[in-house]
């Protein structure tokens, strides 16, 4: 029915799974508004600037075929 567990040189670390701690933590600190309101315009700052620099990328990725001329260096037109 019980299994015996195998010899462990420290008594803690076999006894460790069966500890309860009868002491509850104490309970957590609630946001005040300032920090929630400090929180969301964070993250609002960062998806905007993520957002801005895609939009003013985005043109500098582009390749523009047809409104460049290609240029090649006259050193390969002479043979």
């Amino acid at each position: 029915m019980f299994r015996r567990r195998e010899p462990v040189p420290f008594a803690f670390i076999a006894e460790a799974e069966r500890f309860r701690s009868n002491v509850t933590p104490p309970p957590r600190r609630r946001a005040s508004a300032g920090q929630i309101a400090g929180h969301w315009l964070m993250g609002l700052t960062i998806v905007a600037g993520l957002a801005g620099s895609l939009v003013i990328g985005t043109p500098a990725l582009e390749q523009d075929h047809l409104s460049t001329p290609t240029q090649q260096s006259q050193a390969s037109d002479r043979r």
